[in-house]
């Protein structure tokens, strides 16, 4: 699946907000949907990537021998999800999925299985 349809998929979830795949060490969204005047995605993704980088550098600094699936952020009307992008070709992923939902009309169980199917599913 592609970038464009990744995203969309990810905008049919109960309750999607905005979506956005977004490469850690560049800072920089690959693309973006959804949004609005309230939720920059653009500035969102940047931030989310100080997030990624910042639970690396943890787990490195306790050299655990395991990796990230996903962040959670809840706020009292959202939930933030983070979603690494595990690429087969390489030892760790660089890119994320970044996935806003309004609290109120997810399901944060059946939101994170559709994430893992689209993760499997994207090809970049």
């Amino acid at each position: 699946m592609n970038i464009e349809t990744a995203l969309k998929e990810a905008m049919s979830i109960d309750g999607a907000v905005g979506v956005a795949l977004v490469d850690y060490e560049s800072g920089m969204s690959l693309g973006t949907l959804g949004g609005g005047e309230w939720l920059d995605l653009e500035v969102a993704a940047a931030g989310n990537t100080e997030v990624v980088r910042s639970k690396m550098r943890v787990l490195a600094a306790l050299a655990l021998n395991d990796s990230i699936e996903d962040i959670l952020i809840t706020l009292r009307r959202q939930y933030h999800l983070i979603r690494l992008i595990n690429d087969r070709q390489s030892a760790s992923p660089s890119l994320f999925l970044y996935l806003v939902l309004d609290r109120e009309r997810s399901n944060l169980a059946l939101a994170r299985h559709h994430l893992r199917r689209i993760e499997g599913d994207l090809t970049v």
